[in-house]
């Protein structure tokens, strides 16, 4: 998924950076790549999100999913560099109360 890039494990945590757009048509492969780094590598995923410029609500649900399943193992989820109008959309649903933004 020419989307997302794992970067690998650095400074204890997953990096990974995200670009172009993840939407309704492409979450669940979002999903699916991002779980199987995490089960390679458990550890805090830290989503670098400059080039990110979309998202939906079943992204942020999505999110969401990724968060529960890493929470179980005791990590975190950090999401920095969020375009405005994205950074936006978690804030008006109450995400950034649950989900790290920078």
């Amino acid at each position: 998924m020419q989307e997302v890039s794992i970067q690998g494990l650095e400074n204890g945590g997953l990096q990974i950076a995200l670009t172009g757009e993840i939407d309704l048509g492409n979450a669940e492969a979002f999903y699916t790549e991002v779980i199987t780094a995490y089960k390679q590598s458990p550890a805090d995923l830290y989503f670098d999100c400059e080039g990110l410029e979309f998202i939906d609500s079943t992204t942020l649900g999505t999110f969401v999913k990724l968060l529960k399943a890493i929470k179980t193992d005791g990590h975190k989820m950090v999401l920095s560099n969020l375009q405005t109008k994205i950074k936006k959309l978690f804030v008006i649903c109450s995400l950034d109360s649950i989900i790290e933004l920078r």
